[in-house]
Formats: C-alpha cells, structure tokens, sequence
C-alpha cells in the first residue's frame, strides 16, 4: 500500500477561486499511520486580498500575523509544492478536502504557474475522510461517537468528532492540530469499520473508481442529502456523454416501467426527484460497498437480492436504453453549456474552463527559475493570457520593481477597483468585510476577546482602504 499524505490548510476567505491559503499542515504516513515526515508554514496575507472577518476568527489568525509572518504567500506555495513533489506515490487525504482544501490547492498552485493537479496525477491519488467517516457511521453506526445536531442527525465536524472519541485536538482550526486529529480518526476507522477503509482505498485512483462502478453488476453507495447519509443500491448505465460520470439506475425502480418509453417522456421521468439515474462523481472518491451492504436498510430489504440482480441484469442488457439516457444527458449538459457561455468568467475561476497548453507548461519552470529581474521578460513567452495575467500578479505581490511601472500601475489599479467595489462581486471586498464586521460585533457582542479581535481586523482594513484609494 503507498504511503499517505495527511493535509489542512487555514484559509482567509471560504471563495476557493478568491482567497488565499495563509497556514499549511502536512503529515507523511505509512500503511501503519507511522510518521515519516511532515511540513508546516504560515504566510502574509497577498496584496489586495480582502479576508474574511469570520475566517480569521474561526482560525485565530491576527492581522499582525498577516502582516509579519517571514515567508510570503509565493515562497510558501514554492516550499510546499516542492515538499509535495517529493512524497510522490502516495493518498493525498484531508477532512472535508475534495470540496475545499483540495480545489484550494489547485487553484493556488495554479495562479503561482505551477500544474494544478498535483494530487491526482504522477503516480499519486486523493482520498477525503470527511466522506468516509459518514460511510462508516452509515455501515457500522457503532464504529464511531458523533454528536447529534437540533434535528437528530449526526455530525461530522473535526472539531466536535474528535474529542468524543478520545482524540486530543486543543487547537482545532490550526492546520497542524486539524491533520493529527484527522490521522488519528483515520486510524480509528481502519479499526473499527475495516471493510469500508478497505473499499475506500479502491476509489481513490479515478480510473480505477470508474472501472469497478462499470465492472460491478449492482453496488452500494452512499449519498449525503440533509444532513444524512443515504445509501442506494445501484447499476451501470452509461458514461456521461459530455462530463463522463458513470451515470447509475437506482434498483428500488422497476427498469420495465422506463424500457418502453418515448424519448421525451423518459426526460420528464429523469427529470422527477428522487432521480431514478444517479450521477457518481467518481473522481471524488465515492465510497463504493459490496450490494449486500444495502439490504440492511428497508427500501432495499424488501425487494431482496434476487429481486435487485434481475432488474440489474434488464438494465445491464438494455443497450438501447442506455443510448436513450446518454442523448437525453447530451441534449441537457448542452442546453447548460449555452448558458453557461453567457456569463462573464474571469481568469482566476477558469481553472477548468481551458487547460494549460505543453508550451506554456514548459515555461512555468522556467519562470519559477529566473532571477526576479528576469521573470517580466519570461511571462512574455506565455501564450496563455491568463498565465502572463497571473505572472504579473506574482511580480506585483512579491517583487514591485521587477514589473515595468506602467504595467505595476495597471495591475495596482486592477486591483484597487475590485477591492473597493460597492457591487456584489466574485470576490470579498472592502465594503462587504465592513458589514461583515459590523454583524459579527452584534453577534459577539457580550465576547470581549472577538470584539477586540474585530476591532484590529478593522483597522487593517481601513489601512488597506486608504493604501487603494489612492489608486482608484
């Protein structure tokens, strides 16, 4: 079994496109949870980024600690990255980290021009806890102490899981404190539900995902929908003619009832919820059981195995119905697709809009390798507009005086009209972490701690105000 990387990063703003990683934690393990090595840093908060209020609370982060820290944001991502690369071969694993942390990293790797899909490709694979600890929790209720929220379901946060099941995390929402309490949950699952750790070590490679949904006749999974986990036993279909998901039936339908429809009322009939096609995100590390896992909840227990491999094999042997799937997904991922090209998509939420091109990619390095006084002149050989968009960005937050002053000007300029907008943008601005502030004060009214702490997040907006305005 490869080794596993354990991860967390504190973040200033929750917008994984906008903000920015200021604190990373990283932990290398064995299959024996075994402490190989570990990375951890904290940096300044970038030029023109507006944090959020909250987030800083949440993890305790001072301004003067955005402010003084002695690695830059640039340097940071340099040190991880290269400390990444080196632990090649292994599970990249976090909390609650295919959803954030995970599109956090790929984001910041690639606006620092470096190739974004670090933990999926050379021989790596991604894994997230968050997900399985609900698989286990649904499959093996006792393996696990959860808390339970107002509407009687569990709850999965670190910071409440770890500590009623004898797992030391005083620091939570440090990076560092999040990934041992992480490894220390992971340990508890492999013990306590070891057929889903097992089946969770299956999925983490996508390719290998998509082969066993494809490969097995019926499975179960589990989705998350309301605060519960929900299990479903399901079969193949087709690949998604344009987002290429395995596209699965859910066996409690009878698959007679849809064979003989016409197109247009089979639409109407998949359009209707609960959705009778089921869409597996298989680069998402879905949790994939053996079908005998979902005869323990009643929806599938009445109908029974026998029952569940015979619609199986209907849909399986269907061809013709499966064609009739992928065109109805066809016709509606093109419908989105025109939509969707009306909005306005700015370079920093394009990631996955248009990759990188082979020419640009061989620059990259080339970038990260001159000297400051030389990097202007190699983000010229970018092809890509928005990699000589992000270049210059790197030059403006780590070394003004390497960029030409009318394009520093451009940039500063930029910059400060984003930062200073009274509309309702994409990113945080100055005047929306002002209101931000003003509800938390009323919400932490009687805290003297978060009201003094609010108070310093607010003067180093105001300080940062009055460094853009003059630019406006």
């Amino acid at each position: 079994m490869p080794n596993l990387v354990f991860y967390d990063f504190e973040t200033c703003s929750s917008n994984v496109s906008y903000g920015q990683i200021i604190q990373v934690a990283a932990v290398l393990v064995n299959d024996n949870f075994q402490e190989l090595d570990r990375y951890e840093a904290r940096c300044k908060l970038n030029p023109g980024v507006v944090p959020e209020a909250m987030a800083l609370l949440v993890n305790k982060t001072t301004p003067k600690m955005l402010k003084e820290t002695n690695l830059s944001h640039y340097q940071m991502v340099r040190q991880m990255t290269d400390k990444f690369k080196q632990w090649k071969n292994s599970i990249f694993i976090g909390y609650n980290s295919i959803n954030f942390d995970e599109e956090f990293l790929r984001r910041t790797l690639w606006k620092n021009l470096e190739y974004p899909y670090l933990t999926n490709t050379n021989g790596n694979e991604r894994g997230d806890l968050f997900s399985l600890a609900r698989a286990c929790h649904l499959y093996y209720p006792n393996c696990i102490k959860t808390p339970i929220s107002d509407k009687n379901n569990p709850v999965f946060k670190l910071d409440k899981l770890a500590p009623m099941n004898g797992i030391k995390h005083e620091d939570a929402h440090s990076a560092i404190s999040d990934v041992l309490a992480t490894i220390e949950i992971a340990k508890l699952l492999s013990k306590k539900a070891p057929n889903v750790w097992r089946a969770s070590l299956m999925t983490t490679n996508k390719d290998k995902s998509f082969q066993l949904i494809q490969n097995e006749e019926l499975f179960c999974t589990d989705f998350f929908y309301y605060g519960k986990s929900v299990p479903f036993v399901l079969t193949f279909v087709c690949q998604h003619p344009q987002w290429k998901y395995p596209m699965c039936f859910d066996l409690k339908a009878d698959p007679n009832f849809y064979f003989n429809l016409s197109a247009q009322e089979l639409k109407k009939e998949l359009d209707k919820k609960p959705k009778v096609i089921r869409t597996i995100k298989h680069k998402k590390h879905p949790i994939i059981m053996n079908s005998s896992y979902g005869l323990n909840f009643d929806s599938y227990k009445q109908l029974g195995i026998k029952k569940l491999k015979e619609r199986a094999k209907l849909i399986r042997k269907n061809k013709e119905f499966s064609k009739k799937v992928a065109a109805i997904l066809d016709d509606d991922a093109r419908d989105r697709q025109e939509s969707e090209s009306q909005e306005d998509v700015y370079a920093e939420e394009s990631i996955y809009k248009q990759f990188t091109s082979d020419h640009d990619n061989k620059i990259m390095p080339e970038f990260h390798n001159a000297d400051w006084k030389d990097k202007f002149s190699v983000i010229q050989k970018f092809k890509d507009k928005r990699m000589q968009y992000f270049g210059k960005k790197i030059l403006y937050e780590e070394s003004p005086q390497s960029l030409p002053k009318n394009e520093y000007n451009l940039v500063h300029k930029e910059v400060a009209t984003r930062i200073l907008s009274t509309n309702e943008e994409k990113w945080n601005t100055i005047p929306r972490t002002y209101n931000e502030i003003d509800t938390l004060r009323n919400k932490f009214k009687d805290d003297d701690n978060k009201l003094k702490a609010l108070d310093d997040i607010n003067s180093f907006i105001e300080d940062m105000e009055k460094n853009y305005q003059k630019a406006s």
